[in-house]
């Protein structure tokens, strides 16, 4: 509906005017608001109220409008017509929020990314989070999108590993990497012990490091898998600095001859990030070793012939946004192409009553044990309804999602447990449960055998039925800007306005004749839910 009116707005003054179209704050003021007659009078040099009224008289009317007002200075309000509400509201089904306008853009979304021999913590969570729910708002505006799973099964912190491992076999892989990076910190021939495992693991040059290595790289995967199962995550492509490593120093090498990347100390080959107003990095050490920095370049080319993309997303922390301008910058002179397509976002941190983690001195909060922690509540909480373990666990995980998308991605979050299983209000918990309700009643208009309807609606339409009509629109903003917060608050007021809606009508009620309708609004309130909720990563359960 914004565009429509833009476009009706960009007919009766040309496209040249600088103008915004929004969905009015104050629903005394109508459906939806403009400034156009406030900046075009600037130009001009008229009353704002004579250019809105001017503009107003060339719209005209519309069958979708009730009617247009002007209010204060020169604001154009737009009413929209209860006729146009009823057909929106008879076309939600459950593709309801999805388009394929974007069908033929190829998007390969990477995220989550965590480390072999390192656990899978909270940080990866966050991550996992946000990066789904971005995908799936990509794949419901139709995208052909592809997720990819990039971790670090190389390094200094896997030769860590393994020296802790060698040293005592019966450590965990965390507690054998968390007594190498004490070792590394505070022993010069640890150090060099390490330094010497590191080149070994890359150059697969010694037999019974290759054997330790396979078996942690493929208990910490297996570790990884089930975790991606219970966050509901399915990638299409894993990749591997492994597997990029030779790739990226070849092509460091290239640009070393082109005068992309230059000498530095001790031989190490450095990107000057100066030249760019950032600053230099290592993408090639004095050991002859390929950095993070160089597999980058080599895993941009890797994905690009793996899936010829239009657009590559990257979702890290913004511990590293400064490390990514520079990759880019360097991207931009090795492969200009590639660059143009990489977005990437830095997203903040989850902290915890437990404080910063640091998974190199073992102070680490993982993702398992936090998922515990909340279902603990979510069990206590809901003690008198009985619930099953997979109905719990998609509470708790439901509410850590939520907790994690509901701000802006860049900010960081103050998880709140308690706060986080609400079922009064702004938690995952409170949204499914407000679905679960809707599903209850719509099973009681079916045993009671009132069928859904829109035929006849009782009076004016209510803001309920507005909020719902607005969905595609949530997504379609979400989309534009990587925002998948707008997707929360809209449904957490969606779902205030229908337990209002609840609270003071009975919808089933044979006797009602506008009873099909009310049930009506009820169905259609729960798909948007349902859908919305997906958007999110979030499972909707049929009973809590």
């Amino acid at each position: 509906m914004i565009d429509l009116i833009k476009q009706l707005i960009e007919k009766a003054v040309g496209t040249d005017a600088s103008f915004s179209v929004q969905v009015s704050a104050d629903k005394m003021h109508g459906d939806y608001a403009t400034n156009v007659a406030l900046a075009l009078a600037k130009k001009i040099g008229k009353n704002p109220r004579e250019v809105a009224q001017d503009i107003a008289a060339k719209i005209g009317k519309k069958n979708f409008l009730e009617k247009i007002e002007i209010a204060g200075p020169g604001f154009i309000n737009f009413y929209l017509s209860k006729d146009y509400f009823i057909d929106q509201l008879k076309s939600i089904d459950k593709h309801f929020g999805s388009s394929d306008h974007a069908k033929r853009f190829k998007v390969i979304v990477e995220y989550t990314d965590p480390n072999p021999f390192k656990l899978f913590h909270v940080g990866h969570l966050m991550n996992n989070a946000i990066g789904e729910s971005i995908s799936r708002i990509m794949e419901m505006h139709g995208v052909n999108l592809k997720r990819a799973n990039y971790q670090g099964d190389v390094g200094m912190h896997v030769a860590k590993a393994l020296y802790g491992k060698l040293k005592n076999p019966s450590y965990s892989w965390q507690d054998a990497y968390v007594f190498g990076s004490k070792e590394y910190d505070e022993h010069e021939q640890a150090k060099a012990e390490m330094a010497l495992l590191n080149k070994q693991i890359f150059e697969k040059s010694n037999k019974k490091v290759n054997a330790l290595y396979a078996q942690g790289r493929k208990e910490s995967l297996a570790a990884f898998e089930k975790m991606y199962k219970k966050l509901g995550t399915k990638f299409d492509y894993y990749f591997f600095e492994s597997e990029v490593a030779d790739f990226g120093k070849k092509i460091v090498l290239e640009g070393l001859k082109k005068g992309i990347f230059e000498k530095g100390e001790k031989g190490a080959i450095v990107f000057k990030g100066e030249k760019v107003a950032l600053h230099t990095r290592v993408f090639i050490n004095s050991e002859g070793l390929p950095t993070y920095e160089a597999k980058e370049l080599g895993l941009a080319n890797v994905k690009y012939k793996k899936f010829k993309y239009d657009h590559s997303v990257i979702v890290t922390a913004n511990e590293i946004n400064e490390y990514f301008k520079v990759l880019l910058a360097a991207m931009e002179q090795v492969f200009p192409d590639l660059a143009k397509k990489t977005k990437h976002i830095g997203h903040g941190i989850l902290r915890l009553p437990e404080g910063k983690m640091s998974s190199r001195t073992g102070k680490v909060v993982t993702a398992e044990s936090l998922i515990e922690k909340v279902k603990a509540i979510v069990t206590q909480k809901a003690a008198d309804k009985k619930l099953d373990e997979k109905t719990i666990e998609m509470i708790a995980i439901g509410a850590i999602k939520y907790s994690i998308l509901k701000q802006s991605i860049g900010g960081d979050i103050i998880f709140d447990l308690e706060k986080s299983v609400s079922f009064d209000g702004d938690s995952g918990p409170y949204l499914q449960y407000a679905y679960v309700r809707a599903v209850s009643v719509l099973a009681k208009a079916k045993a009671e055998k009132v069928k859904a309807s829109f035929k006849k609606p009782p009076g004016e339409i209510g803001q309920l039925e507005k909020m719902m009509v607005r969905f595609p629109e949530v997504i379609e903003k979400a989309g534009q800007g990587y925002e998948p917060h707008l997707i929360v608050t809209y449904l957490t007021e969606l779902a205030r306005e229908f337990n209002a809606y609840y609270a003071h009508h009975k919808i089933v009620d044979k006797a009602d004749e506008f009873s099909p309708y009310k049930v009506a609004i009820t169905e259609a309130f729960s798909i948007i839910m349902k859908n919305g909720l997906w958007l999110l990563g979030i499972q909707a359960p049929e009973k809590m």
